[in-house]
């Protein structure tokens, strides 16, 4: 069996179920070893009270298979408790190499109906959680580097969600913090980038008690791996991790169901030169107002034709609608 990540350290937060469980797994069979972190709130919007059994459970499994893994309970959204993430990896493995952000909660509302504590409670555990655990990995990198006069080895892979690329109308708190999610990976991949650490994210869609509820309607074949699986989604963060994925820096793409899209940055779609000094009104009325006349009416940026991902889209999705995980 090849393996790729042997003698290696990966955190993968949020490990204690769907996919962070299976990433956690992949890692641990690629060699890694591997910190096993999960909050374990017993309800999928971080509410119902902590747990340590999740955590407690995979790390189990990986030792079971003959791996090796901790368990780790903390808050990744808490600053203290990122910080004692990343030290305990490097005290009990002599290092730490790889970061997979993968925690997250849901409280979804329209935004006319959310409430400020639905707001920052899912900012809070996605985007915090993110820049938390990135924040003291960088540092130690940046620490070793210094120390060896050289690059060092680390890798980050970061979890966005296509809420953010498609829209997601009843998850305005979910979609924001999955954009700012992609910000501070592409901020990260060029600050660490002269370390020889590399930063990515990736927008995956699988079957997890985050999208019970998004996936209801596409039940699971009675035969055969579900194209909604977790395990679909996990080779690709064990790849990211490696090696072989070092050119691989600043990066977003989506994965599911054994296909993966690599989305390139926004480009300008049209651009218009005002003929005076600068724009008057009636300028960008009479440039803009026709640009826009022949567009469908409720068509956003965020629109889900730019990925190709739309229900029933020619080379798309078959069907399964866009979904966070």
């Amino acid at each position: 069996m090849t393996t790729p990540l042997e003698g290696l350290t990966a955190i993968v937060t949020g490990a204690g179920r769907g996919l962070g469980r299976a990433e956690a797994l992949e890692l641990a069979r690629l060699g890694a070893a591997v910190v096993v972190n999960d909050f374990g709130a017993a309800g999928r919007d971080g509410t119902g009270g902590a747990s340590a059994g999740p955590a407690e459970a995979v790390a189990a499994e990986i030792r079971a298979a003959g791996g090796r893994a901790l368990a780790h309970t903390g808050d990744v959204a808490d600053f203290a408790a990122a910080r004692e993430l990343v030290a305990g990896a490097i005290a009990e493995f002599g290092g730490l190499d790889i970061l997979v952000n993968n925690a997250g909660i849901l409280r979804d509302r329209m935004v006319f109906s959310m409430s400020e504590d639905e707001w920052d409670s899912v900012i809070r555990v996605h985007l915090k959680g993110h820049f938390n655990t990135t924040r003291f990995a960088a540092a130690h990198w940046r620490e070793r580097a210094k120390a060896t006069g050289g690059a060092v080895y680390g890798r980050i892979v970061n979890t966005s969600s296509e809420a953010f690329l498609a829209g997601s109308a009843g998850q305005p708190n979910y979609a924001a913090a999955k954009g700012g999610i992609v910000g501070l990976t592409t901020s990260t991949a060029l600050a660490l980038a002269k370390y020889g650490v590399t930063a990515n994210v990736i927008c995956p869609r699988a079957r997890t008690r985050m999208t019970e509820d998004v996936f209801a309607g596409f039940a699971a074949p009675e035969e055969g791996l579900d194209p909604l699986a977790p395990e679909h989604v996990a080779p690709l963060v064990g790849y990211l991790a490696s090696p072989a994925a070092a050119r691989i820096n600043g990066q977003l793409l989506v994965v599911h169901g054994g296909m993966v899209a690599v989305v390139e940055r926004p480009r300008v779609q049209a651009k218009f030169d005002s003929k005076q000094d600068t724009f008057s009104y009636d300028e960008l009325d009479a440039l803009l107002t026709p640009h826009y006349a022949e567009r469908p009416a409720g068509e956003t940026f965020a629109a889900a034709e730019v990925l190709g991902l739309r229900r029933g889209a020619s080379g798309g999705d078959g069907g399964v609608p866009p979904a966070g995980r």
